[in-house]
Order: structure tokens, then sequence, then C-alpha cells
């Protein structure tokens, strides 16, 4: 019996092995950048911190607990991050139930997230001791207000601007201050299922 491959079926498995490895490359380029934007995003977030908790449960002082993104130990205290990644014109105010996003053609609405902010610090500050407690609603750069950002919103971008890195000959003395409180903080909390953080696959921090 002849089991000599045709040319034809030679050709025809050569281009079937060349398409698998393209796409096997394309997987692994892509997985490579979906990792280094969750770096990117997350280094843009921390690099304000003294330390950081990502993706943690909080006791809600009713026997609950809530799903927090960021914990960040600041110069300014604990800062409460609740990240949004949201793409598109986003319209929302202090008084508006809902906020609307605009992309292209599409258009949705979610909750107002100030809220759950407000129920996220005011569960936070009983465990922060001495501790000043802030929130911030953080969109990442792929989300814009056109009329201007509610309050207690702030972009990834901006982020830096508003709580700015301690100095580096102020840090110890900023961790000896606060780190009494802060570890009681982190010893009341929990690691979050959840996994929201920096899970989101943002195309501002894609190259």
């Amino acid at each position: 019996m002849d089991y000599r491959v045709s040319p034809e079926n030679e050709v025809i498995a050569l281009a079937v092995a060349g398409i698998i490895a393209i796409g096997l490359l394309v997987y692994v380029w892509r997985a490579y950048r979906r990792r280094r934007a969750r770096a990117r995003l997350h280094e843009a977030i921390t690099v304000v911190a003294l330390d950081a908790l990502q993706d943690v449960l909080v006791p809600d002082g009713m026997g609950g607990a809530m799903h927090v993104d960021f914990l960040l130990l600041t110069s300014r205290g604990v800062l409460v991050v609740d990240l949004r990644d949201v793409a598109g014109n986003i319209f929302g105010g202090d008084q508006m139930t809902e906020w609307t996003v605009m992309a292209g053609a599409k258009r949705h609405t979610f909750q107002n997230p100030q809220g759950a902010l407000y129920d996220r610090v005011a569960a936070v500050k009983p465990l922060a001791g001495e501790l000043a407690v802030e929130g911030r609603v953080l969109f990442t750069q792929r989300g814009r207000f056109p009329k201007g950002l509610p309050r207690w919103t702030l972009m990834v971008g901006s982020l830096r601007a508003e709580f700015p890195p301690p100095d580096p000959q102020a840090f110890e003395a900023l961790r000896s201050r606060d780190q009494e409180f802060w570890v009681a903080l982190k010893a009341s909390v929990a690691p979050s299922p959840l996994k929201k953080g920096t899970s989101f696959l943002t195309e501002v921090f894609m190259e």
C-alpha cells in the first residue's frame, strides 16, 4: 500500500499548521498585552499609596460584608477606591439616580455609584482608627465626562495629582505614624472572591 502524501496534501497540511501557529502567536500576544495592561493599571492606582489592599471584603457592621476594589494608605489617610471601566461619554450628577453612557450609537445607563461609595467609606471608618477615610469612584481613561465630574469621582490619570505620592524622606515617618491603625484595618478585612480590581481589560493601557 502506498502511504506517500501527495503534494496537494502537503500544501494543505503546511497551511493548516501555519494557521494554527499564527493563532497561537496571536493568543499569546493578546494574553501578554492583557497582563501588561493589568499591571500598568495596578501601578497607576497604587503609586499614590504607602501600602495597598486589593479586592477585599469589609465588614458592614450588620453581620455582612461588602466588596472593595482598593484600600490605599496615602499620605492623607485611607482612600477607598471603587474602580469603574466605562467606555464612552458619561453623563452623571450627584442628584441623578442613574448615569447615562453614550458610546457611538449605543446608549446605556448604570446606577449612580456615589451611594455605594458612601456605604463603603462608612464601613471602613470604624476599622481605620485615627486614620482619615476618603472615597473616590475611579474611572479608567476609556470614559470621559463632557459635562464635568460629579462629586467624589476621579479619572485614573488624575489620581496622582489629587493624591500625590509621599515624599521619600517622609515615607518612613508616615509609615511609622499610621502603621498601627493600618495593620488593624488589614486584619479586619478578608480576601474577596469577586476579584474585580485590575481584571478590567482597559484599552488605554494596551499598546
